[in-house]
């Protein structure tokens, strides 16, 4: 199993941070996907990143990216994770209420991209990250993101707390929190490879 983890944004994505700017989704989301990568490959993973640049790289590339190796192993034996921190709108710099974890997929998502986000939603919920967000039945959310709809292989997207929710913030960028959101998505991406 080849398993991509998708950093969202770039350092050119203008806005994307924290009211304080303590967080920016750019480098955060780097940081936690070159760990969750790290972790894996600990344990026996063939785990990469698909964007290893600063900048945002176009999401057609980034699908391109994946779907080169879906071509050559068969979507089957490919995955992708595209790690993001939330917003809540209004965004204007504010602090806001909203707070908690989601896991998306697309509309023409394939039985293995939900089970994968609802591994995903057990193990954030474990950890208390589950918030005050109304969640589905089903454990996923459905939004048509370019980089879900347009990979051949079981993609998710993960959006872990909120970058203006204060408190989020704070957990975010503690250790704990830090390793809570690592280990919550190679804990589910584990399982899903052995089951």
């Amino acid at each position: 199993m080849k398993i991509f983890i998708d950093n969202g944004h770039g350092v050119n994505t203008p806005g994307k941070c924290s009211p304080d700017g303590s967080i920016k989704e750019w480098a955060y989301c780097r940081e936690i996907a070159e760990r969750i990568v790290k972790a894996l490959q600990s344990e026996g993973c063939d785990a990469e990143r698909i964007v290893t640049e600063k900048t945002d790289i176009d999401l057609a590339e980034r699908c391109r990216r994946v779907n080169s190796w879906c071509r050559k192993l068969g979507a089957r034996n490919v995955l992708m994770v595209s790690v993001h921190l939330n917003a809540s709108p209004p965004v204007d710099g504010k602090w806001h209420g909203a707070t908690g974890w989601s896991g998306w997929v697309s509309s023409n998502s394939s039985a293995n991209s939900k089970k994968l986000a609802q591994l995903l939603y057990a193990e954030a919920e474990k950890r208390g990250l589950q918030g005050n967000r109304w969640v589905p039945d089903c454990k996923y959310w459905v939004a048509d993101y370019y980089i879900l709809k347009n990979t051949n292989c079981p993609a998710v997207l993960t959006e872990n707390l909120f970058q203006n929710n204060k408190d989020d913030v704070k957990m975010l960028l503690s250790e704990k929190g830090k390793q809570a959101i690592v280990d919550l998505h190679v804990a589910a991406i584990k399982e899903y490879i052995n089951g």
